[in-house]
């Protein structure tokens, strides 16, 4: 037995029932209950939807009535356990930064050990292979493997990425994989549906019709026509008193407003009997009695077919009915015709259809889009990012709603019965070119996200239900919704919005796309900074009567600058103008592109090239001592110069002073402190094998440091640059 407010425990056949509607907004995402009509001859289950049927499922809610019904299927056979079954089988794929940080890492590392193990070799046999000259190749050894080995990278990825979970939690948005915050930078193509994502999951009356009045809900708060009122009345009378389906609940609201309620007190009145809704006839009518011996008032709404029968409209009167209903359900939405009749206390019929009521108006009802939606979508388009609604509700409804949220083309549907008859590879062929997919299946929605993503899109998907719950978990980026998601919808997404509110998507899209510019400041800064490192590491070991330049102290010291520029600095990096007005990278795209590389290898160099120089010209005249702290002292002031370049790759070192980064300011500034204490403080150079300087001397090493970097904040300023920022950002777009 199921009754009204109970969830169904298990997929059935209904065998008995009264008056049975059934919320399956779970299963296909439509936001009205479907009515169920018992059957004895029924032996199998059908899909979910659609009204009449007799097919109850698992996890759905009773919205009205009761029933007794014959148990079919049970646990993971059911069609929730079929969805749960098919999310086990989608495995998340590593992200494109995972793969490549990972190679990256991995390469590097065997360089670094296969260099560690060269240079010891190289240093000990070139100076005489005794046992102190082992010693010494070790230690610079130790020091090549200490500047080569990548350390940095899983560094900056962990704080990167929960910093970046913080940062969006901001936003109100929950990030559960935080590998996803890296896809956000890269989606192009946003799946979402349409109840409760765009739209708000709740019925509202919009239009009501009374003869020639018309008037729309939203855009009438004087107080309405006296038919309108009368039609917006009955309406009401004609639902529950205490209603949980939610035309009728918007239909109480409604009544409930200003300009529909009539000021004068009625006297209350007493429901004598109600005509449900049936197969025959999809209406229902309540008789109302304000007095015992007084007339009754039967209040009549349902399906305008149903009520122009009860009627009895003439052949003209029938056709203007059918043009109203066509006008109304052209905009999307649900119409219901209201219908009354007055009759003496005794003079109620058994047989519904044997009312003679008069035709009042229509009601037309929609679940209204969010009103954040339109603005969202537009900030989408700007970006590159397409919008792509997947919906189980009708294709009237559906355009209705994409039209009102915005999206582009939203007159080219594809529904679920087209699906069917698609291959993998047509199906591939025809989601680029197509909006709005209506009346669509739980496991079609899988579908099209796995063609979005053979087509080489990176999909995020955006959904509350059961019914998403697969495709929130195959999508790149699955976004469900918190508020009023479910727990399988919830577990099954990367990402969840706090609030349901949908404008938190681009959000955290933006912040995304922030995260992803400020890895790749970072990982660029950490290459260039390997580069003169590795070099004052390794080229010493190839000179018999040079000293070694770098020592393991001096790694260590260099890594207080470099794991705090690359960890803190660029992540508090605010976002670049033009974030949002950019297409979306492309998932070709290599964080360790030829550019990347290419720039940060160039800017390594020359500062490798000023550091050799400032030791070779100061060798001549100081001792190794000397020239090591004015090539280490060049060095670093040029690993500074370096975090304030790479910035920003567009806006020169000037414009980038003017913005706020209070953790650059903090390393700068105890880097600069700390170099003055190891040059400055006898006992602390002398761990670090310095002699005292001139200062004279160490403003040379420090201008030439500054000025040696100096030629990438003038290529900023430089047309070939900017063409080049131009072509990465053709790039991205094909």
């Amino acid at each position: 037995m199921v009754r009204r407010q109970s969830r169904i425990p298990a997929d059935a056949l209904l065998r008995r029932a009264t008056h049975l509607c059934v919320d399956e907004s779970l299963l296909t995402g439509e936001s009205a209950p479907v009515r169920k009509s018992p059957s004895a001859e029924a032996t199998e289950l059908e899909r979910p939807g659609g009204d009449g049927r007799p097919c109850l499922f698992s996890g759905t809610l009773v919205t009205a009535g009761q029933g007794l019904c014959e148990v079919v299927s049970t646990g993971v056979r059911t069609e929730l356990g079929r969805i749960g079954m098919t999310l086990r089988l989608v495995a998340p794929d590593a992200t494109p930064l995972q793969v490549e940080t990972g190679r990256m890492v991995r390469n590097l590392a065997i360089v670094g050990l296969a260099a560690c193990l060269i240079v010891v070799v190289i240093y000990a046999t070139t100076r005489g292979g005794t046992p102190q000259q082992w010693k010494e190749g070790l230690l610079a050894g130790i020091a090549m493997a200490m500047a080569v080995l990548p350390e940095e990278f899983p560094v900056v990825l962990t704080v990167f990425l929960a910093l970046g979970a913080w940062r969006i939690s901001r936003s109100r948005v929950l990030t559960r994989r935080m590998p996803a915050i890296e896809a956000l930078g890269s989606a192009t193509v946003l799946c979402v549906d349409k109840t409760g994502t765009l739209t708000e999951n709740r019925m509202t009356v919009t239009h009501v019709l009374a003869g020639e009045h018309e008037v729309r809900v939203t855009s009438h708060p004087e107080r309405w026509p006296e038919a309108c009122r009368v039609v917006v009345e009955t309406a009401m009378l004609a639902s529950r008193v205490d209603p949980f389906d939610p035309m009728e609940r918007a239909l109480h609201v409604a009544a409930s407003l200003p300009a529909a309620h009539d000021a004068t007190d009625r006297p209350r009145a007493l429901l004598v009997r109600e005509y449900p809704l049936s197969p025959g006839l999809l209406a229902v009518s309540h008789a109302w009695q304000a007095s015992p011996a007084g007339p009754l008032l039967v209040a009549s709404k349902g399906a305008p077919e149903a009520i122009a029968t009860l009627c009895q409209l003439s052949t003209e009167e029938h056709a203007a009915l059918e043009r109203e209903v066509g006008r109304l359900a052209a905009l999307g939405l649900r119409v219901l015709a209201v219908a009354r009749t007055e009759l003496a206390s005794h003079g109620l019929p058994d047989d519904h259809g044997a009312l003679r009521s008069r035709l009042l108006g229509l009601v037309g009802l929609e679940d209204p889009v969010r009103a954040d939606v339109p603005g969202a979508v537009a900030e989408c388009h700007t970006a590159g990012i397409r919008v792509v609604m997947i919906t189980g509700d009708y294709p009237t409804t559906a355009q209705s709603i994409a039209r009102q949220a915005g999206l582009a083309h939203p007159d080219t549907v594809l529904t679920g019965r087209e699906l069917v008859r698609l291959s993998p590879l047509e199906l591939a062929a025809r989601v680029g070119g197509v909006q709005v997919f209506a009346r669509v299946l739980p496991e079609q929605k899988l579908e099209i996200v796995n063609a979005l993503k053979a087509r080489g899109e990176v999909v995020a998907m955006t959904g509350d239900g059961v019914n998403d719950a697969p495709a929130l978990k195959a999508a790149h980026i699955g976004i469900a919704m918190g508020g009023r998601g479910t727990d399988v919808a919830r577990e099954s997404a990367s990402l969840v919005l706090l609030d349901d509110d949908f404008s938190s998507i681009v959000a955290a899209i933006r912040l995304g796309r922030r995260i992803y510019d400020n890895i790749r400041k970072a990982a660029g800064f950490i290459l260039a900074v390997h580069v003169p490192i590795a070099g004052l590491s390794m080229i010493p070991v190839c000179f018999a009567d040079w000293p070694l330049l770098l020592l393991p102290v001096h790694i260590v010291f260099l890594q207080l600058i470099v794991d705090p520029a690359c960890s803190l600095i660029f992540e508090a990096e605010a976002p670049e103008p033009d974030i949002m007005r950019r297409a979306p990278r492309a998932p070709s795209e290599r964080l360790f592109s030829v550019r990347t590389v290419g720039v940060a290898a160039s800017q390594g160099l020359i500062v490798l090239v000023n550091c050799l120089a400032i030791f070779l010209l100061a060798r001549r005249d100081h001792g190794p001592d000397a020239a090591r702290a004015l090539a280490f002292a060049s060095l670093v002031v040029s690993f500074i110069v370096i975090i304030l370049i790479n910035r920003s790759w567009t806006r020169p070192v000037a414009s980038m002073l003017r913005e706020p980064n209070t953790a650059a300011w903090w390393v700068i500034g105890g880097a600069a402190g700390f170099l003055a204490v190891v040059l400055g403080v006898p006992e602390v150079r002398g761990l670090f094998h310095f002699a005292a300087l001139h200062p004279a001397d160490l403003a040379l090493s420090l201008l030439g440091g500054v000025a040696s970097l100096l030629l990438f904040d003038v290529l900023k300023l430089s047309r070939w640059w900017q063409r080049l920022e131009g072509h990465r950002s053709t790039a991205e777009k094909v």
